[in-house]
């Protein structure tokens, strides 16, 4: 009797301590990663803002923008990592697939380069590559299996973010939802948080400010929810169009100038010339600043978005490097902006859905979206940018800017379709409508 008790309670013990082991090596693997990203991330933040203030105050480093588009196919060359990018990092994910941890630095160097010279792109994406690398070496460190070096590259993905854009929450969400869309893995929850949040204190304490803004939002109505219902569609239009530029460009690029040399030579005088013609800066670098007045001041270019998503598929395209997130901040604040009036709106509050909408199109994320929207712009419109994300989630069909990305579930009705993004079309394969 005694001896079965004593069976019993060393059964439940041990029970409860597989608990305990795969928590604190979750803690511990989080707290490394954690503090990588956050310095790396920091230092990163750092070198792209003073690259790009430097650039501001010598206007001629842009007709360097050719010779930096050599240097970064050179420096891929050199590390064996042509071809990289956040593509790869979900196929870390998705497949298991090896990364190799020379395209940490050559995605650091190359996106200080690309936003020295003047080229128009994001920080996010390459965030997302270098902490999913740092993720995925710091499960090697740990001697994880395969099924937890995902876990570990997702960890290092939310990290990072959190530590490039001060939303932890957001980036957690984001770094477990992006891979597979209609799955959310449960299991990163507690990783990918305390990375986040880890990653978020380190940069803060280094320097990095988080980014927010004061936006006022309407008092909740009928008519307004009908009216940011018709924004989220105009957004969910936007997104595709600038999906499709940023991928066009990168094909039609390659199949028109296959040599990687004269594609960025070209790709760089490209730029050049056009921020000649259009007489601003405004569409080089990340345009944080363009981002900040149409948001808080309602000021925007009227076809300011449409130049952006040709900046920036064009800088992509021809081989520079950064990401794509920011610039679809930019493209959705600035269309916000404009069409915001339109539909009876006030230009700040449209430019705050808009951003978050076409983020959330292009991405295919609606609930990291909304959580983005929450650490932006705090939870006073939450309803509005909810119902906004929503729809663009839902009308902007199965595109997006990461072509790895698996979504699941039919956006049409509750089916199982498990499909790649930019790989299928309503209707196909026994969709039903």
């Amino acid at each position: 009797m005694l001896e079965g008790y004593w069976k019993r309670l060393l059964a439940l013990l041990a029970h409860i301590g597989l608990y305990a082991r795969a928590l604190a090596k979750w803690l511990l693997l989080a707290a490394v990663t954690g503090c990588c990203c956050g310095v790396v991330g920091a230092l990163f933040h750092i070198g792209v803002h003073e690259a790009t203030a430097l650039r501001e105050d010598h206007p001629w480093l842009l007709w360097c923008l050719p010779l930096a588009g050599l240097a970064i196919v050179g420096l891929y060359k050199l590390t064996k990592t042509e071809g990289q990018g956040t593509n790869d990092i979900i196929d870390a994910v998705h497949h298991g697939k090896g990364l190799r941890i020379w395209l940490l630095p050559a995605i650091f160097f190359s996106t200080v380069l690309t936003h020295l010279c003047g080229g128009s792109a994001g920080r996010e994406g390459a965030a997302l590559q270098m902490g999913g690398t740092i993720g995925y070496y710091t499960g090697h460190l740990f001697g994880l299996d395969d099924r937890d070096m995902r876990t570990a590259t997702m960890t290092g993905m939310a990290a990072f973010f959190a530590a490039l854009f001060g939303t932890p929450l957001t980036a957690t969400i984001f770094a477990i939802v992006v891979i597979s869309i209609g799955v959310m893995y449960h299991a990163a929850l507690i990783p990918c948080l305390t990375a986040s949040l880890v990653a978020y204190w380190i940069s803060v304490e280094m320097g990095v400010e988080p980014t927010r803004f004061a936006v006022q939002a309407p008092e909740l109505a009928g008519g307004t929810l009908l009216r940011v219902a018709v924004l989220g569609a105009g957004c969910a239009l936007v997104s595709v169009i600038f999906c499709g530029a940023v991928h066009g460009a990168e094909r039609q690029l390659k199949r028109r100038i296959p040599n990687p040399w004269l594609r960025a030579v070209a790709g760089g005088c490209a730029i050049v010339a056009l921020t000649y013609l259009c007489g601003t800066t405004d569409y080089n670098g990340a345009g944080m600043e363009v981002i900040t007045a149409a948001v808080e001041q309602g000021s925007a270019h009227p076809v300011a978005f449409l130049l952006k998503i040709l900046f920036t598929a064009i800088t992509l395209g021809a081989g520079f490097k950064g990401g794509e997130v920011v610039p679809s901040f930019f493209v959705g604040a600035t269309f916000g902006c404009v069409a915001g009036p339109l539909l009876g709106l006030s230009a700040e509050f449209a430019a705050a859905v808009g951003l978050v909408a076409v983020f959330c199109a292009a991405v295919n994320c609606p609930m990291a979206s909304i959580f983005l929207s929450v650490e932006l712009f705090g939870d006073g419109g939450l309803l509005y940018f909810a119902l906004a994300c929503g729809v663009s989630y839902m009308l902007s069909g199965y595109n997006g800017l990461y072509s790895s990305q698996t979504i699941l579930y039919s956006k049409l009705k509750a089916r199982y379709i498990n499909v790649q993004t930019n790989a299928h079309h309503a209707g196909e394969d026994n969709e039903i409508l």
